[in-house]
This record gives C-alpha cells, sequence and structure tokens, in this order.
C-alpha cells in the first residue's frame, strides 16, 4: 500500500475502524494463554509484560511462539477487515488501533505488552516486505545481541524511514507514530541497557 498525500477516510468509518481494531488488538494472548497452560498469571513474572518475550520466561517456547503469532496476527486481521469495509486508509486506522489496543487493552487495566509482535503484523497488513524486513533486523540483532528489547527498538526505528522513502507516506506517518509510543514503553529497557542490567532473550523470571 503506497502513500498518499491527504487523508480521503470518513469521520464514521475512521471511528468504525477504530473500533474494531481496538477490540481485536486488545485481546491479551499472553495473559490467557499462560493461564490455560496453568502457568499462573504472566504478569507476575519477569518484566511483568503480557508479551511474547516476559511469557518466554515461564520456560514454554511453544507458549512464547503462539503469544507471538497470534499478537501479531490480531493485527494483520485488523488492518485487512478494515481494508475489506472499509477501503486502505480504513485498514492504515484499525491498525494503528490494534496496536494502541495491545499497549492499552479494556479488559486488564489499560496495562498491556509493548506493541512489538503486533506492530509486525499490522505491517504484515500494510506492507509485507517491510514485515520481512522487520523481521531479519530484529533476528540478527536478536541473535548476535540476545536483547529482544534492542532489537525491537532498531527494526521499529528502521521501518518508518524505509517506508517514508519509498513513498508510502500514510503507513510511514502511522508505523511512525507507533515507533514514538514502543520507544517509550520501552523506556525502562533502554534505562537497563544503558545500564547493562537488561536481560537477554530465556532469562527466565
Amino acid at each position: 500500500m503506497t502513500g498518499f498525500t491527504t487523508w480521503q477516510v470518513t469521520l464514521p468509518i475512521a471511528l468504525a475502524s477504530l473500533v474494531i481494531g481496538y477490540l481485536l488488538g486488545s485481546i491479551p494472548f499472553g495473559l490467557v494463554l499462560t493461564w490455560m497452560a496453568g502457568l499462573g498469571d504472566v504478569r507476575k513474572i519477569g518484566s511483568g509484560n503480557i508479551g511474547a518475550t516476559n511469557v518466554l520466561r515461564t520456560g514454554n517456547k511453544m507458549l512464547a511462539a503462539a503469544t507471538l503469532l497470534l499478537d501479531a496476527l490480531k493485527g494483520t486481521a485488523a488492518v485487512l477487515i478494515g481494508y475489506a469495509l472499509f477501503g486502505e486508509e480504513a485498514g492504515i486506522v484499525a491498525g494503528f488501533a490494534a496496536f494502541i489496543g495491545h499497549i492499552f487493552p479494556v479488559w486488564i487495566g489499560f496495562k498491556g505488552g509493548k506493541g512489538v509482535a503486533t506492530y509486525l503484523g499490522i505491517l504484515l497488513g500494510l506492507a509485507p516486505l517491510m514485515a520481512a524486513a522487520f523481521a531479519i533486523i530484529w533476528l540478527a540483532l536478536a541473535f548476535t545481541t540476545r536483547y529482544s528489547s534492542l532489537s525491537a527498538l532498531v527494526a521499529t526505528l528502521v521501518i518508518p524511514v524505509a517506508l517514508w522513502i519509498l513513498g508510502a507516506d500514510k503507513v510511514a506517518a502511522a508505523m511512525a507514530v507507533m515507533t514514538v509510543i514502543s520507544w517509550w514503553k520501552h523506556k525502562t529497557n533502554i534505562a537497563r541497557l544503558a545500564a547493562g542490567t537488561e536481560s537477554k532473550i530465556g532469562a527466565k523470571g
């Protein structure tokens, strides 16, 4: 999907897209899956996050992989549903809302994850090649540094710039806002990275 100079989506369609995306994004898969597996409340271990990296700290790799997949796919689903119902711009709006829903889910007191997997899923729906680029950047850094947070910070920084260079202005703008929010959610990780105390991938809670 390429960028445009002006937004054409109407207010009713934008609101409908926001609601659809937010409700999809707010499903706390990490919390639900760990509870169903009898592992208790994932918010009480490690970073207290409901995302895949913290689920991995339970020692259950399959559960972490399932969390990653589902958190990503809810972003993709929001984009595709918005696009199918109302058009391209609605897909962008729905995807953005899914990201917000993941970070601030209504079901668990607006205290959700950091949005990295959902960010990737939204990219998959909006710009599949950029999703592949994101995954490559994340995997390369995760493999070499074993820091999930650093991998996410770099990947989310690169993607909006790449999208803008390629002319996908609207998608770039949406992803840039998500990047800013994601970096804000990672502020404690950034502090720990600077101090050399950040947990590495696979470290148990």
